[in-house]
């Protein structure tokens, strides 16, 4: 991994082995041979990019998934900064609620947001037709400054 030619350096250092794991490159069922948290761990690595299949490894291993550890909670959140939250105290965390709970905030947001861009759109048609911006700003419903910026005034 390190391209070292000093013989001086290389007295230093050690060869050790290191063995890789790739999640992403094993099938289920190499996967499911872990008998610790690691299987959950490697499981929900490889799927973390695609939504619907960990969806499905979520429901096909509800039991294990219910009670991870925790600290292997800690690691699936490093690796794959999935959001996952849980109290400091837990020993245990439900990596099934918490992508529930992940999921319905990621609506709410996506909802906002698409109130957010109708505002818009109403404030620039209503602009278009020649609405003053304050009687604009009460119908959409946000400040009369938001509204100048979306239409750059």
């Amino acid at each position: 991994m390190m391209d070292v030619s000093d013989p001086d350096v290389l007295a230093c250092m050690d060869n050790y082995h290191v063995r890789l794991i790739a999640p992403a490159q094993m099938t289920d069922e190499e996967i499911m041979k872990f008998q610790s948290s690691l299987r959950e761990v490697m499981l929900f690595i490889k799927y973390s990019k695609d939504r619907e299949n960990l969806s499905r490894v979520l429901a096909a291993n509800e039991d294990r998934f219910r009670e991870v550890e925790r600290r292997a909670a800690d690691v699936i959140e490093a690796i794959t900064n999935s959001g996952i939250k849980y109290g400091e105290s837990e020993e245990v965390v439900d990596v099934c609620q918490a992508i529930r709970e992940i999921r319905m905030e990621e609506r709410k947001i996506g909802e906002q947001d698409g109130e957010l861009k109708k505002a818009k759109e109403a404030a620039k048609n209503f602009y278009n037709l020649g609405v003053d911006v304050e009687k604009i700003a009460q119908g959409v419903g946000y400040a009369v400054e938001t509204v100048k910026g979306w239409l750059g005034l």
